[in-house]
């Protein structure tokens, strides 16, 4: 999808830096914010042009595995031994994936994108851990799965920025892969070589569009090779799973003598370009000391929820000055008003409140959206999150004719989406002035969901 042309975006409000202001003329050029105009008139005649009623930075999704969008809905029944967990889901996704083709991931994840366009985000971050085929043997071209997700993000149009996973062992005690994760495996050197190929393939698309790596965990990789697979990112985005789950604090902290978070912390150069994926399991002073750090915690509320995973103390976070960006993990329901909401009503919940993330300044949607937009664009490493000159037109229009939007000011019809909103109220996207999201609708969203239809029945019927 091209993203050369200029093109005009005029707004009846827009939030533009972080004031909210009125008849917003955007010129839009190579993908970028090139110009923006304040009090500017209507024109409906403007070649190339588009309007908006309430216009907003669209965030990064920080956190995907598309491939796992085809097992929503999918592992709802109780196990043979009646104790389900993470642990027990895992294993259902393991078998999942022993069947999946190549043309089966580029089609799963390609639904995902266009699903995330629709929910309002503008761009996703693919934690990528699938690499070769079922028995482990790697493909002709070790890139091969990655170039799926690559073939996904040209036909989505979304902006993607691609992590390689790198994946050793079965647990801290350096076990080999089971079965299941044999299509995860690589060594240092062979992970330097997928990294060279995959760069080479993500520039077939758009300039926003990048690499970073991934060490998966403190489980699945030596200690001693994170630093190194975080310098294979060349400055790049670095994400990691971090203290997502009980029994994984207790292996790390048998292996290593300390918790996950502290571990990190005192030896590894955590910092801005560091993102730390989910973070449940932390002490009130991690949770203090991560947060200073400058890394971005990446969120995936409905996906920890739906796991078990527990429940992030985002209070606590953001009084440090902690940095976030939302994800959708697993896939199970794609909705950024629905994981922003899932965010802040978790903390409700645990801490028998209401608005627990909002400020004397801003209201709790305000807020955390603004967070959300640009915390995505660091975990990202995207010149985005903001409506100003120089950031990718990553841009997000609700549709102020929905009932439950009419006639409300900026802040209130900002909160609404979040808490009592969804999908259905987005109106327009753009990723990168590519405008992929045209009157609630991805441009290409039968010839998207044809190819899901064909590439998921037949893993259905095998499972």
């Amino acid at each position: 999808m091209s993203q050369d042309q200029t093109t005009t975006v005029w707004a009846k409000t827009a939030l533009v830096g972080n004031e909210w202001q009125s008849n917003v003329q955007l010129t839009l050029s190579m993908g970028k914010i090139t110009r923006i105009i304040a009090n500017a008139p209507a024109d409906g005649h403007l070649a190339n042009g588009h309007q908006a009623a309430l216009l907003l930075p669209a965030p990064a999704n920080g956190h995907s595995h598309g491939f796992q969008r085809a097992m929503a809905g999918l592992s709802e029944a109780r196990g043979p031994s009646g104790q389900d967990s993470f642990w027990t889901w895992r294993q259902l996704m393991f078998r999942f994936l022993d069947h999946l083709t190549p043309l089966q991931v580029q089609a799963i994840t390609a639904y995902a994108q266009m699903e995330m366009l629709e929910a309002g985000f503008g761009a996703s971050v693919e934690f990528h851990y699938l690499h070769h085929q079922p028995s482990g043997q790697p493909y002709d071209d070790l890139a091969e799965l990655s170039a799926r997700i690559i073939a996904a993000a040209d036909i989505s149009g979304i902006g993607l920025t691609l992590l390689p996973v790198m994946y050793q062992y079965g647990g801290c005690d350096g076990r080999a892969l089971g079965r299941g994760q044999r299509r995860f495996g690589n060594d240092l050197d062979r992970y330097s070589q997928l990294m060279s190929a995959v760069r080479n393939a993500v520039r077939m698309l758009p300039d926003d569009c990048q690499t970073g790596t991934a060490p998966h965990s403190l489980r699945a990789v030596a200690a001693r090779d994170v630093q190194a697979i975080a310098e294979l990112a060349q400055g790049g985005p670095v994400h990691m799973h971090l203290a997502e789950q009980l029994p994984e604090v207790a292996e790390v902290q048998a292996a290593y003598g300390a918790r996950p978070v502290e571990w990190a912390l005192d030896n590894l150069p955590i910092g801005p370009n560091w993102s730390l994926i989910h973070l449940t399991q932390m002490t009130p002073q991690e949770t203090c000391d991560m947060a200073q750090t400058g890394a971005v915690a990446g969120l995936c509320p409905l996906t920890e929820a739906s796991l078990g995973d527990g429940i992030f103390d985002g209070v606590r976070w953001f009084e440090n000055g902690g940095r976030m960006a939302i994800g959708s993990d697993s896939n199970i329901r794609i909705s950024l008003a629905e994981e922003l909401r899932q965010l802040d009503t978790s903390q409700r919940l645990r801490d028998h409140s209401r608005a627990a993330l909002a400020t004397r300044q801003l209201s709790t949607g305000r807020r955390i959206f603004q967070a959300a937009a640009a915390g995505g664009a660091q975990a990202a490493g995207r010149g985005s999150g903001r409506i100003e000159v120089g950031a990718w037109a990553d841009l997000l229009a609700l549709d102020m004719s929905h009932p439950d939007l009419a006639d409300l000011s900026p802040n209130t019809a900002l909160d609404t989406f979040v808490f009592a909103g969804g999908n259905d109220m987005v109106r327009d996207v753009w990723s990168a002035g590519r405008h992929v999201v045209q009157d609630r609708q991805h441009i290409a969203r039968d010839a998207i969901t044809a190819a899901y239809r064909k590439a998921i029945k037949p893993l259905r019927d095998g499972l």
